[in-house]
């Protein structure tokens, strides 16, 4: 136990202070810990903790407006000009699709319906029609004036409230475009979104549902903000929150064939439809572009998140549920670490055996704190330890092994060859392991979740995945690994490397189920059989980028990577290790660069699809690339 651990244990007062401290020292630049401890001296403890707490909101929130201001000057280089928007304008497509917008209205107020035709009249693209829905109490007659100023907008009063499921189906009956929209009554589309879904339509004719980027809006006088840049279609995080969302574009044939909203969903409506979809279609595509503005206003759930409309995250679990029922999957769907956010726990049949590989050379007590916190910590009863031995030199990792030869769960391979080639010594341990599934693990790695095995399983157990990961932490309590993007950092990047653990980044994606080219093999799962399938860990990258390499050839196969954010474990692995720090290690990894950007030239050329191509190839964290980057 570390010394700090006895002196302050976790859960006091004191630790709470040291926790909030080293925060506010790392994130706002407060050097004087006199002045910090002078505070609690005078102030007491908890007054000291509002304090902090304080501070680190009001740097967050300045973290906030910078972002913001990035944004501007990103709107500023990506956005068409206004030359660009009168060649727009008299662009003739070959294929020129009638796009229905469908809005469902409820005591719509004549600001924002106004504002909501105006945008439409103002599209560059010309062949839509506006399909309004209006379940409001009584008719506003006010609104009159708008709704029969152009001749493509249709309205019917329906007399009384259908609920949104009801009220959206109402448009769908009005509507006969060759695409269906789904579009809020108080939101906006730039004046170029129809024409870029047009433009997409005609490079994708058999496209069969459409999403795009968004941000927010609070007045068409005030900048807009917080931006959401969203990946192409990621299965895992449809599930674990709809971000998708607006704006969505179904084809007319592929809403025919799911018959509208469901009522039973209000609130999760567009959640429903979506999950739905994503059983019925392959074709779908995303534009990696702002072509859809949410209001933000009290009413709004933009605004007041749950407290807006809390019944929405409830039929969002629902959705979820049925949706796993359709598909024949089992799994339990509560509320995940954000609202909005939904964690789906899957179920696997019987007990397989676990298979855990765990290289080793030398280091007794790092790999005893492993070996330990499996033994002590793990729920699954059914797994090994296959530890394999690489050329120790020390007394103490022999006489180790010695005491380990009493566990019949654990075994020791050696690995007969010299140097190291991490893939053939995993390979190695695979080919002696008796599991049905195997998990690559570190020995620096330490359990933090009891049910890690179930946990895993639960994905690795689906005939669409190829391998599951996990959440990482460094020791100080911040992240190592929370998902991996190739192109980013010249070959790959692990995300929000440095977040500390009670903070969430972009959209709190590190806290969020979703799919990945790749996770760190420093704790992952595969099935048996995949391995084989694949040709197991390439030799040719001895010492980098092989799990890179593992999961892209997983993805070859069609196969899913899940990042698993609810299984935690503590990795040691220094933040400066350095272990390129001979000419002839700078050299090999070079060579190992050129050989894994070479076999995947394909992704570097095209984008990892899980990383929007308006973030910088220089983040880790989704920053924003402030340059012109979509033609």
């Amino acid at each position: 136990m570390r010394i700090r651990d006895k002196l302050f244990p976790e859960g006091t007062k004191i630790r709470k202070i040291l926790r909030y401290g080293a925060l506010l020292v790392k994130k706002i630049n407060f050097r004087n810990i006199k002045k910090l401890f002078r505070l609690i001296k005078n102030e007491g403890i908890k007054t000291t903790i509002k304090s902090i707490k304080a501070n680190l909101t009001g740097a967050n929130n300045k973290v906030i407006e910078d972002l913001n201001d990035i944004y501007q000057e990103w709107i500023k280089n990506n956005e068409p000009t206004q030359k660009e928007i009168e060649m727009q304008r008299k662009h003739v497509f070959k294929i020129n699709p009638k796009i229905s917008l469908l809005v469902p209205m409820y005591n719509t107020p004549y600001n924002f319906f106004k504002e909501l035709v105006e945008c439409l009249i103002n599209q560059t693209y010309t062949n839509w029609e506006l399909c309004l829905a209006d379940g409001s109490p009584e008719q506003d007659k006010s609104l009159e004036e708008i709704y029969k100023s152009d001749d493509r907008i249709k309205y019917k009063f329906l007399g009384e409230n259908k609920g949104i499921a009801g009220n959206t189906n109402e448009c769908i009956k009005m509507a006969t475009g060759d695409y269906i929209a789904l579009f809020d009554h108080d939101d906006l589309l730039p004046v170029f979104s129809l024409y870029e879904v047009v433009k997409c339509i005609n490079e994708n004719p058999e496209v069969e549902f459409i999403y795009t980027d968004e941000d927010k809006i609070t007045t068409l006088d005030k900048p807009r903000f917080n931006p959401h840049f969203k990946p192409d279609f990621s299965l895992d995080f449809l599930r674990a929150n709809n971000y998708i969302c607006h704006f969505s574009i179904f084809k007319k044939e592929l809403m025919d064939k799911l018959e509208g909203e469901r009522a039973k969903y209000d609130g999760a409506q567009d959640f429903d439809i979506i999950l739905r979809m994503a059983e019925n279609t392959q074709n779908i595509i995303h534009i990696p572009k702002v072509l859809y503005h949410w209001r933000v206003h009290p009413n709004s759930t933009a605004q007041a998140g749950g407290n807006a409309k809390p019944y929405a995250f409830e039929a969002g679990i629902y959705a979820v549920q049925d949706h796993l029922e359709r598909v024949g999957l089992k799994g339990k769907v509560t509320h995940g670490a954000t609202l909005g956010t939904y964690r789906v726990k899957y179920e696997f049949e019987g007990t397989p055996k676990v298979s855990i590989v765990i290289p080793n050379k030398d280091e007794k007590d790092t790999l005893k704190k492993c070996i330990d916190s499996i033994l002590k910590k793990t729920t699954y009863k059914n797994y090994e330890i296959i530890i394999v031995e690489n050329n120790s030199q020390t007394d103490e990792i022999w006489e180790y092994y010695k005491e380990l030869e009493n566990n019949s769960k654990i075994k020791v391979v050696k690995y007969e060859e010299e140097g190291f080639n991490y893939s053939k010594i995993i390979n190695l341990g695979v080919r002696n392991s008796e599991g049905e599934y195997i998990v690559q693990l570190n020995n620096d790695t330490e359990v933090e979740t009891e049910d890690w095995i179930e946990d895993m399983l639960g994905f690795a157990a689906r005939e669409d995945v190829g391998a599951v990961g996990v959440k990482l932490f460094y020791p100080d309590n911040t992240i190592q690994h929370a998902g991996i993007i190739i192109g980013v950092d010249n070959v790959a990047t692990h995300l929000f490397r440095g977040l500390p653990r009670h903070l969430h980044g972009y959209f709190a994606r590190e806290s969020t189920i979703q799919d990945f080219s790749a996770v760190t093999a420093a704790c992952m799962m595969a099935k048996k059989s995949i391995y084989e399938e694949v040709g197991y860990m390439s030799e040719d990258l001895p010492v980098a980028f092989n799990d890179l390499d593992f999961c892209l050839k997983i993805r070859q196969k069609g196969k899913l990577i899940v990042y698993d954010p609810f299984v935690t474990f503590t990795h040691y692995e220094s933040k400066t290790r350095g272990y390129e720090d001979t000419p002839e290690k700078i050299e090999r990894f070079n060579q190992e660069i050129e050989k894994f950007k070479n076999r995947w030239k394909d992704i570097y050329e095209k984008g990892d699809p899980y990383y929007n191509p308006n973030f910088s190839d220089k983040s880790h964290d989704y920053g924003i690339k402030n340059w012109r980057v979509i033609k």
